[in-house]
C-alpha cells in the first residue's frame, strides 16, 4: 500500500480492528454536557462528550499506539519498540509495549513536562531526553537502525488510523444521531480514525478539525492541496504541534474531514475555563482546543444541532493548569460571549 493508499481504511476493517483491541482499550462513555452557557450559546443544541481523557494514558493515544504494537511482526517483537514524542504519545507507546510484552525505549523533548516524563518511565520505558525537532526523531531513528526495534508513529500510519477509528465507533453507537462532530487535529492520528468511522455510519453527518494557529499544518496542506511542514511551530497545546502534516493522514483528512478551523492560545485557554466550569472536567490544552473551536469559529454552524466533542485527554500537572486557567479566565467573555 503505497504512503497515501487510503483503500485499506474500511468499514470492516475499522471494525476487525475495534474488536480486537476491545480486551486493551477502555470504552470510555459519551455523556451529555448539561449546561445552560451551552444552551444559550448553540440555540438550544446538544453537545455528548466521548471522554477519551479517561482511556489508559490519560489520553486517546492509547488506542493507536497499541493498534500499531499488535500488529509488530512476531520476528521483531523482540527487538521492542521506540518512539519520539514531546509527551502523550511516548506514555501511550510505553504503555502499549508493557501491555505487549514488549521492551521500550522512548525519546522525549529535553523541554518536554517533567510529569509526562515521569509517567513515561512509570509505564516501565526507558525515557532518553533529546533536543527538540530533528534531534528527537533522529535518535529513535537510529534506535530503529541499530537495535531492530519498531518506531511508533505518532499520528501517521493505517493501523494508527484504525485504532483511533473506534473512539468514532463508540460514539456513533452512544448517540446515532448525531449531526457534528468536532476533533482536535496535531498530526491528524485521532481526526481520521474518527472521520473516516463516523462518515461510514453516517455519511450526513459532518465532521470538524480543530487546529491552534500556532500549529495549523493539516489546514495549510488542506490550502496547499497536499502535506506542508510549517517553518515554527508556537502554541501551548504541545500535544497538538507536529510541525507537519504526512501523507496518509492528510489524504484521510481529505477523503473524510467537511472542514478545518483555527483557534488561538487565548481561545485554548478559555475553552480549557468552560470545560471545567460547565463540564467539570480538568483538561490538557488539546481538548480546551476542541471546546474553543466548537464556542467561536463553529458556533453558528452548530447551533441547533446535536454536537460530540471529543475530550481528548487530561494529562497536565497542577501548576501548569493553574497558570492556564488563569490565562483563560481573561479570555473567557470574548470567547462565550457572555
Amino acid at each position: 500500500m503505497s504512503k497515501t493508499d487510503i483503500s485499506a481504511v474500511t468499514l470492516e476493517a475499522m471494525r476487525a480492528r475495534h474488536a480486537d483491541l476491545a480486551s486493551d482499550v477502555l470504552r470510555t462513555p459519551t455523556v451529555p454536557l448539561i449546561s445552560p452557557l451551552m444552551d444559550r450559546a448553540l440555540d438550544g443544541g446538544q453537545v455528548h462528550m466521548k471522554l477519551e481523557c479517561f482511556q489508559h494514558t490519560g489520553t486517546f493515544k492509547a488506542r493507536g499506539a497499541v493498534s500499531v504494537a499488535r500488529a509488530i511482526p512476531e520476528d521483531r517483537r523482540a527487538a521492542g519498540i521506540t518512539a519520539a514524542s514531546a509527551g502523550n504519545h511516548a506514555i501511550a507507546a510505553a504503555w502499549a509495549a508493557r501491555r505487549e510484552g514488549l521492551s521500550a525505549k522512548v525519546v522525549m523533548q529535553s523541554s518536554a513536562n517533567p510529569f509526562r516524563v515521569a509517567r513515561a518511565r512509570a509505564e516501565g520505558a526507558e525515557v532518553i531526553l533529546k533536543e527538540g525537532g530533528p534531534a528527537t526523531f533522529g535518535e529513535a531513528e537510529r534506535l530503529v537502525r541499530e537495535e531492530g526495534r519498531t518506531f511508533i508513529h505518532p499520528f501517521e500510519g493505517i493501523d494508527t488510523t484504525l485504532g483511533t477509528a473506534g473512539i468514532g465507533f463508540e460514539m456513533m453507537a452512544d448517540v446515532p444521531d448525531l449531526e457534528a462532530v468536532v476533533v482536535s487535529v496535531g498530526g491528524g492520528g485521532l481526526i481520521s480514525g474518527v472521520a473516516a468511522a463516523v462518515k461510514a455510519i453516517n455519511p450526513a453527518c459532518k465532521v470538524y478539525g480543530v487546529e491552534p494557529t500556532g500549529a495549523d499544518s493539516m489546514s495549510r496542506s488542506r490550502t496547499a492541496g497536499a502535506p506542508v511542514t510549517l517553518d515554527k511551530v508556537d502554541t501551548i497545546a504541545d500535544s497538538l504541534g507536529p510541525p507537519m502534516a504526512l501523507p496518509f493522514g492528510f489524504a484521510m483528512c481529505q477523503a473524510h474531514v467537511d472542514d478545518i478551523v483555527t483557534v488561538t492560545d487565548d481561545q485554548i485557554c478559555a475553552g480549557m475555563v468552560v470545560m471545567q466550569e460547565e463540564a467539570k472536567l480538568a483538561v490538557e490544552p488539546a481538548a480546551g482546543a476542541a471546546m474553543a473551536g466548537l464556542l467561536s469559529p463553529l458556533r453558528n454552524r452548530l447551533k441547533g444541532k446535536r454536537v460530540g466533542l471529543i475530550v481528548c485527554g487530561a494529562n497536565i500537572d497542577a501548576e501548569g493548569y493553574l497558570n492556564l486557567m488563569e490565562r483563560g479566565r481573561g479570555n473567557l467573555a470574548e470567547l462565550t460571549g457572555y
